[in-house]
């Protein structure tokens, strides 16, 4: 399989009919990208954070923009009539404490200013915010996305919790592990879905697998101009150069530190990009560059990221779900459960 860069400027305008989404938890609009690239109508989003909202509209222009807490907006008194007419309601609920990478158990239940919207709030809370949410626009299909911790350990009640949660509010849910790689992106990236039907609708259940080839770095940057330029400071770049192609740094330090730090391989899909990419080429010495992020999230080459451009993609793309990895959920429920060819 042959990687197919793409630009915003490719999309076109949707369909006179084509189905609805609004997404919550919006961030630089990873998954709204997905939708669109499936044919479906982003109708608008729910961001707390101004700076992704500006990010957001600045490339995606939605209708509908609510920069505030799910939790008021979900309390609030109307909505538009588009919002209660919706196909699908869309949300990656924050999910750092849940990350394998993270405080996990030590973090659950305590109130904390994270850079995801820059204001006090407990994380791990929010997803049932969001379908409180589903309870009062009661689209026909809800899709959340989170990190694969959340399958883990002690996290598995809270999957127990979700379950029970869509069940009281009239939905069937279903939960899919998909690894990014199996949907096209040049990145190993495993993200669990949840993905709930409304039972009124009497939709069998959804059969979702996907199995794109894989995509190597090389594949997904070799039209790239080769980058040469050495940023790395003396500490990195110690390990990187006792570091073997595709290895991680923690493997060659005496007390296993540098643990998110790898030199990438060529001829692999990258591991996962963090909101601070600490991956580094295996050529030059040096994290990857903007471009080289871009294309290895699935992300449009002509995406504007505004000042900052480098810390400003590895973030946005760091928080975002692959688009790549959202089309393909979309064609399959479009198909199945929308009759939409």
């Amino acid at each position: 399989m042959i990687f197919t860069p793409w630009k915003l400027a490719d999309l076109v305008p949707p369909a006179p009919h084509a189905p609805t989404v609004f997404s919550c938890f919006a961030c630089g609009g990873g998954s709204s990208m997905g939708y669109k690239l499936a044919g479906f109508n982003v109708i608008g989003i729910n961001e707390i954070d101004p700076h992704m909202v500006e990010t957001y509209t600045r490339n995606m222009s939605p209708q509908h923009v609510f920069q505030e807490p799910i939790q008021s907006f979900k309390d609030r008194g109307t909505f538009p009539d588009e919002l209660l007419n919706l196909d699908i309601l869309d949300g990656s609920p924050p999910c750092s404490t849940f990350s394998m990478a993270g405080s996990r158990e030590r973090a659950w239940g305590k109130q904390k200013k994270f850079r995801e919207g820059q204001a006090d709030q407990v994380l791990d809370t929010l997803f049932f915010d969001f379908i409180a949410l589903a309870e009062r626009l009661k689209p026909k299909i809800v899709i959340a996305e989170n990190v694969k911790g959340m399958l883990q350990g002690n996290a598995r009640g809270y999957c127990r919790a979700i379950f029970q949660a869509f069940n009281e509010i009239g939905y069937d849910c279903q939960l899919f592990l998909v690894d990014a790689t199996s949907c096209g992106v040049p990145q190993k990236r495993e993200r669990v879905f949840f993905v709930a039907r409304k039972r009124d609708l009497n939709l069998s259940p959804l059969t979702f697998s996907p199995s794109c080839a894989l995509i190597s770095f090389s594949n997904a940057t070799s039209d790239l101009l080769e980058d040469a330029k050495e940023n790395l400071s003396p500490g990195p770049l110690k390990y990187w150069k006792l570091a073997k192609t595709g290895q991680v740094f923690h493997e060659v330090h005496a007390r296993g530190s540098y643990f998110n730090w790898n030199k990438i391989d060529p001829n692999r899909p990258v591991r996962t990009i963090t909101a601070t990419v600490c991956m580094t080429h295996w050529k030059f010495p040096r994290k990857l560059n903007r471009m080289e992020v871009v294309r290895c999230s699935s992300f449009p080459d002509d995406y504007d990221f505004g000042s900052e451009r480098d810390s400003n993609a590895t973030y946005v793309c760091g928080m975002s779900v692959p688009p790549f990895m959202i089309r393909e959920l979309a064609n399959a429920i479009k198909i199945q459960w929308l009759g939409c060819a």
